[in-house]
């Protein structure tokens, strides 16, 4: 399914399929993939699909051309500087649409992969700091460089402090300055750096494994990992304890308890 722009027949977003993987391109290579406010829908919608389709185990997240994704598009949000209050009601609409979308790939059952092929700034290293897993291509920097624009990295701030150590994100924040992949997997930012062109195989087998478990206790794991880490110690233990006395009910888990007791392989029913 291929996502259209209201405006030209270029799909903004393409979506493809291998096996139970989704695999979601953003598609606006000559805007450096910059996240226009039909790109923004498209992905919103994307997502809002992919929750209720139970056949997908896994989402990965890419790009075409040479950058990932470059942030905000700059020009159509300029471009509302023109409306009667300055743009102030077309900036907040379109900072609350992207934030919506940020929180449902963290919200999504299905754990989702950033494949970083180049540039990821502002926004776009939300996007890659908001989805649960990363992979990038050794060519592949990252950077909040809203500052050097007048424009502080306030939104992508929330996901990125929540990805790498105080002092790092805000080293990022502060300065603008572009992280390489080698930098951004030793902060956290990525899983791991591959050499360029290998990024979206290394990204596919690494859904693949995610893949091949329970999709029921990787939905309940995921929403409790990010329920947790908002708690304090105490708090997220008890809720923690909950979380595994449910899932210790489920019939996967006791299938893949026995299974591993008698020393076979596990057969999911996803229940």
């Amino acid at each position: 399914m291929n996502v259209q722009t209201a405006r030209t027949d270029v799909p903004v977003l393409l979506r493809e399929r291998d096996g139970d993987i989704a695999v979601l391109v953003l598609n606006r290579p000559s805007a450096r993939n910059s996240l226009s406010e039909a790109l923004l829908i498209a992905l919103s919608e994307a997502f809002k699909d992919i929750a209720t389709d139970t056949s997908i185990r896994a989402v990965i997240l890419t790009a075409n051309g040479t950058a990932f994704c470059a942030g905000h598009d700059l020009k159509e949000l300029t471009a509302r500087r023109s409306d009667a209050d300055g743009g102030r009601a077309y900036f907040k609409q379109i900072m609350t649409v992207c934030s919506g979308m940020m929180q449902q790939i963290v919200n999504l059952p299905q754990p989702v992969i950033a494949c970083v092929q180049g540039v990821a700034s502002a926004a776009g290293c939300q996007i890659v700091a908001s989805c649960d897993l990363a992979v990038a291509s050794s060519a592949a920097k990252f950077a909040t460089p809203g500052v050097d624009i007048g424009l502080f990295c306030s939104t992508p701030m929330v996901a990125l402090s929540r990805n790498v150590s105080r002092k790092h994100a805000m080293e990022m924040l502060l300065t603008g300055e572009m992280v390489d992949a080698e930098k951004a997997a030793q902060i956290g930012l990525i899983n791991r750096a591959v050499a360029a062109g290998s990024e979206r195989n290394e990204a596919l087998i690494l859904a693949k494994l995610v893949a091949s478990k329970s999709s029921y206790v990787l939905k309940i794991g995921k929403q409790a990992f990010y329920r947790q880490a908002e708690r304090g110690l105490a708090a997220a233990y008890d809720y923690a304890s909950e979380v595994m006395t449910e899932n210790m009910m489920a019939r996967d888990a006791n299938e893949g308890i026995c299974a591993f007791i008698e020393k076979r392989d596990p057969q999911w029913e996803d229940r």
